[in-house]
């Protein structure tokens, strides 16, 4: 074939990509936006509830969905009228659309009305030869001509495939017809070869499970880039009601399916056991079914399933199951202690397992990283989560912390790791909850880590690759500016010809910034991750002895990315500043609500009472910062996350307490409320009240920006100015400005945790540290809006209520959507003094020491709402320049990730 190998995997995409390559994990999709599936999401559908709706979908993607299945059949609904309404409403939820879609249903019309409206590749479910050869080369040439990927059944004109002969017939003759009549790229040929009941008591069901791991072993083998999927639940269709069984099936057949080629496909992660913690016994019953060992293989299942239902319960009490693991050979105990993060009885384990090793170096090459590679295939395929991992570390480097006055002993030198990785938060840069996850997840995988900490020089970072000699280079951030440092770190990489792959990862980061700004600078390979899962598999693949593959795919794919980036920029319209500026939001100023505040000027909070902030705590985004989503409460009693949830949330409720009771953290707070009107359309004009004589001026301006991408007939381009009265009307106006912080003591704590070899306590403080900020910035804002400014004194919402913003006011801060330059940070810090008053700092890029600080301004008007800038033109960077007295390129400089290309 013309096109090369490395092409020739199945791509699809949302606003994301979705590239499934042999190194990938099982790809999981999501079903419960799917009609036939899920009661909830029929009813809402039927319902119109598609607000609702978007929910279901937006819990798919948190729980781990990479593919989201949407069905829309169900004969009282309207197929085309619903599918077509709610991949619309899809489309414009970024955090939904990122993933690809999977366009399912048994009617054609309804599949061709999906495809006309989805955006990014997606899958079309499903396409077969049941209604003949015409048709379906009809389907597929149409799902071709709208670049889907397609799912093609195991059906023809005599029905559905029920055995392994006719499996292959069907599917070969399939492919050959899409791929040499049809020229249907290979890769995107998706083959369901039917996953069937088994253990029914018919005797054709018998092989139905190895007639499907043998069909797609040959598929793989046979049908060159061709792709299996299936819905592994159907195989345990005999055992409704009993879940202990069930779970086994599902685990040992998807296990058994990976193993011959199975690589995307609809499974309920509830539904799954590890596959290596089975019950023994009821392992080898479930296998007896599925590999067809014995003729009596159902009685037997059907007879143990009996026994779990006589019983009730299959579960023991913890001490015996302790008792149980502790009298297991040595290797069985380390591995155990390691994968469930138990660190009660690693020393004594370990002590065991040196004294019987020639050398103690032995015990970390052997014992521990035999457990430690187990937690990392756990990790990889899903069937662990990120704390549970961190907690495996902590073990490990409580174990080697005791092997290594033992080894410094013998001078035996250092343990052999699988790479060497460099990892930093870059200049100007405080954050690295996210860096420390990562670098822990890649040690459990015997990476060894130079860590440099946060605010990393270029120059320290290049100094101490080359010196250290390191595989690879991590570079982290989470405010704008960082994106800038990545920038200039690629560009002086490139200058001084190194060549080391450059891993980006953040919360500010994307693939897109990626691939457009930060690889075109550097000839070698430059990728992006996004969450700490990824980074053991984007290691592997840069580390391993034949990279060129994997690295060319990478450098093809992000030049294919910047390239269609770049076109889509040039499609978009964008008004000129001054047509923005004449469809500005319009408030009528002479009707318009205006309170003025109880006391202008600053107020200063020091030695605030912690303990006020917890019921303002918004748990959701601290689940998210240890890769486990989904929305609290809800996400404790989550079918995939909900134990792991719990675990984690009573941990972080036990080191609150302590932080509470043992006075850990200092919290201090300033805000001031001033007089304020906007001045030249996008300015606001603050006026120091009296008192305040030892200022050198008696005003400040706060520079805003405005939306400037045209917009459709009526709604306005907005800048925060829009919400301050201007002073041509005569009315006077308030404005506010604060800055909270819970960060004092956080890096004391999280670096005692660290020398106590407790990784998990110390990204736990620091995500706490957090939380508190954002809780301190939850009640001051309260406390203005009811208090201080009393604008909503009458005010009564409830915690919930605040999280979703449903108050009069916003408070917007500088750096994110609606204000993105945080030069705005120098004019808060000048006006209220916050570094003289309560001690917060300004890094070199802005960000704020400590790290869990939170600043903003306070906006009272009933009308003012958040909104994000979007992109914006060079006139107004230059305009913005003019009014800020500071270079264009100083401004770009801030800028440049809100500018259109």
């Amino acid at each position: 074939m013309a096109e090369s190998d490395c092409k020739k995997y199945l791509t699809l995409s949302g606003l994301e990509p979705l590239v499934v390559t042999p190194e990938s994990n099982f790809i999981n999709v999501g079903e419960r936006t799917n009609v036939t599936g899920s009661r909830k999401f029929l009813r809402l559908i039927k319902e119109e509830k598609y607000n609702e709706a978007l929910e279901v979908a937006r819990d798919q993607v948190d729980g781990g969905a990479q593919i989201l299945d949407v069905n829309m059949d169900e004969g009282m609904l309207d197929g085309v009228h619903a599918m077509t309404t709610f991949l619309n409403l899809v489309a414009s939820e970024p955090d939904i659309s990122r993933i690809p879609l999977m366009i399912d249903s048994s009617k054609w019309e309804i599949i061709e009305a999906g495809l006309q409206v989805a955006q990014g590749k997606c899958v079309v479910n499903s396409i077969s030869l049941k209604e003949g050869e015409a048709e379906f080369k009809r389907q597929a040439k149409l799902v071709k001509r709208y670049g889907a990927a397609v799912i093609v059944m195991a059906f023809d004109e005599d029905g559905q495939a029920d055995t392994y002969d006719r499996r292959i017939e069907i599917c070969k003759r399939s492919y050959y017809i899409l791929v040499n009549e049809v020229h249907f790229p290979p890769q995107d040929i998706i083959f369901d070869p039917n996953i069937f009941p088994v253990a029914t008591g018919m005797e054709e069901h018998r092989r139905n499970a190895i007639d499907f791991f043998e069909a797609t072993k040959w598929i793989r083998e046979n049908l060159p880039y061709a792709n299996v999927s299936g819905g592994v639940s159907n195989v345990s269709f005999s055992f409704r009601g009993n879940n202990i069984v069930r779970e086994a099936m599902h685990s040992s057949f998807l296990y058994h399916a990976i193993k011959n080629g199975m690589n995307l496909g609809i499974v309920n992660p509830t539904m799954l056991e590890i596959y290596d913690e089975i019950d023994k016994d009821l392992l080898e019953l479930v296998e007896d079914v599925l590999f067809d060992r014995r003729d009596d293989a159902t009685e037997r299942l059907l007879d143990f399933a009996e026994e779990l239902k006589a019983k009730g319960s299959t579960s023991t009490s913890k001490d015996a199951a302790v008792q149980e693991w502790r009298s297991d050979p040595l290797q069985d105990r380390i591995t155990h202690a390691l994968v469930k993060g138990i660190d009660a009885f690693i020393i004594e384990d370990v002590e065991e397992a040196r004294l019987a090793s020639d050398k103690p170096i032995d015990v970390i090459e052997g014992h521990l990283m035999i457990g430690m590679n187990v937690v990392g295939d756990l990790f990889g395929s899903g069937k662990m989560f990120l704390p549970q991992v961190v907690k495996s570390a902590r073990v490990m480097k409580k174990a080697v912390a005791y092997l290594q006055p033992f080894i410094e002993a013998q001078k035996e030198g250092k343990v052999s790791s699988a790479g060497k990785i460099l990892m930093a938060t870059v200049k100007g840069d405080v954050h690295d909850i996210g860096k420390n996850i990562v670098s822990v997840v890649l040690g459990c995988n015997n990476y060894e880590i130079v860590d440099l900490g946060v605010m990393v020089p270029p120059e320290k970072i290049i100094e101490t690759a080359i010196k250290e000699n390191v595989d690879i280079i991590g570079l982290s951030g989470l405010i704008t500016p960082s994106l800038d440092e990545m920038v200039y770190v690629s560009k002086e990489l490139e200058k001084q010809n190194i060549e080391i792959p450059l891993i980006i990862g953040g919360a500010t980061t994307s693939r897109a910034h990626s691939a457009v700004k930060i690889a075109p600078h550097y000839s070698n390979t430059v990728v992006h991750i996004n969450d700490a899962s990824r980074a053991v598999t984007v290691v592997g693949n840069l580390l391993q002895k034949d990279s060129k593959i994997y690295k060319n795919q990478i450098r093809e794919e992000y030049d294919l990315f910047r390239e269609q980036f770049m076109k889509r920029g040039k499609k978009k319209e964008y008004l000129s500043i001054e047509d923005a500026r004449d469809n500005k939001f319009k408030i009528d100023w002479y009707t318009s609500e205006i309170v003025k505040p109880e006391q202008l000027g600053v107020q200063i909070i020091e030695d605030f009472d912690i303990t006020k902030l917890e019921d303002f705590i918004d748990w959701t985004p601290f689940f998210r910062s240890w890769d486990l989503h989904g929305k609290y409460p809800a996400i404790l009693t989550d079918d995939v996350v909900g134990e792991q949830a719990t675990i984690l949330f009573a941990d972080a409720k036990a080191l609150l307490k302590r932080i509470f009771d043992e006075k850990l953290l200092k919290a201090k707070a300033i805000f001031g409320l001033f007089e304020a009107n906007t001045i030249n359309d996008d300015d606001i004009e603050i006026s120091l009240p009296e008192g305040h004589a030892e200022r050198s001026r008696s005003t400040y301006e706060f520079l805003t920006l405005r939306q400037q991408s045209k917009k459709a007939e009526g709604k306005p381009n907005i800048a925060l100015a829009d919400f301050i009265a201007p002073k041509s009307s005569g009315k006077q106006d308030y404005m506010g400005c604060f800055c909270v912080s819970t960060g004092f003591g956080t890096a004391e704590l999280a670096a005692q945790f660290e020398k106590d070899n407790d990784d998990y306590n110390a990204i736990m403080i620091k995500a706490l540290a957090d939380r508190l900020a954002e809780a301190f910035a939850e009640y001051l804002h309260k406390e203005v809006r009811t208090k201080h400014w009393s604008y909503a004194k009458n005010e009564n919402l409830t915690n919930e209520d605040l999280i979703k913003e449903i108050y009069k006011g916003i408070r917007p801060a500088p750096g994110y959507p609606a204000c993105p330059d945080h030069l705005e940070k120098k004019t808060i810090w000048k006006l209220l003094k916050v570094k003289e008053n309560i001690g917060v700092e300004l890094t070199d890029s802005l960000a704020m020491w400590p790290a869990a600080s939170v600043s903003g301004y306070y906006f009272g008007n009933p009308e003012a709402k958040y909104f994000g800038l979007g992109k914006i033109k060079e006139d107004q960077v230059e305009d913005y320049a003019k009014r800020r007295n500071v270079s264009v390129d100083e401004a770009t400089k801030w800028l440049s990730p809100n500018m259109a290309d």
